[in-house]
């Protein structure tokens, strides 16, 4: 797995050993980025983040800083490593172990990214609708990856909605009613 695009294309990026972590494919990172947009100096939190695939690809295309949440040790280690590895300054990432349902660090964040394991997305439907609206900022968007047959639904307006096989990427805004 490597970094897509902007200052880090191409690195290499560590996954967790075993089945607890999927990484998004390149494919989609590639998709929910060019959909994105230009995100320079967006302050982001990556939930579920695994890799910290999708965190270290905000970072390459200029986000000025990622919080990192994952409650897997070797989640939060691969994280650790991919960001030391690529060389990220230590200031512009946090890499968090917690468990979303108890602790979503509290700050103000631009862009989120979920990614949560594809069989928790129901039963975590009701937590991160409310939980997240707070943490987002005037303009925020919300980026949800889950399986289409089980997606997660947050209370936010998802303003588009893309299918990658079985993968359902939804993009919410907190500023639209």
């Amino acid at each position: 797995m490597r970094v897509v695009a902007g200052e880090y294309k191409g690195r290499r990026l560590r996954s967790p050993r075993g089945f607890a972590t999927r990484p998004t494919s390149a494919r989609t990172r590639e998709a929910v980025f060019s959909i994105l947009g230009d995100i320079e100096g967006a302050a982001v939190l990556d939930l579920f983040a695994g890799s910290g695939a999708l965190g270290i690809e905000a970072l390459s295309r200029g986000a000025a800083h990622v919080v990192f949440v994952d409650d897997d040790a070797a989640a939060i280690t691969a994280i650790a490593r991919n960001v030391e590895d690529i060389g990220v300054e230590p200031l512009r990432y946090l890499v968090a172990k917690a468990d979303v349902r108890n602790a979503i660090p509290a700050r103000e964040y631009d862009l989120v990214l979920i990614d949560p394991p594809y069989a928790q997305a129901a039963s975590l439907s009701p937590i991160l609708a409310r939980e997240l609206p707070p943490l987002l900022r005037a303009g925020a968007r919300v980026v949800s990856e889950s399986d289409r047959r089980a997606p997660l639904t947050l209370s936010l307006p998802v303003v588009l909605e893309r299918r990658y096989g079985d993968t359902l990427i939804r993009i919410h805004s907190a500023d639209e009613t």
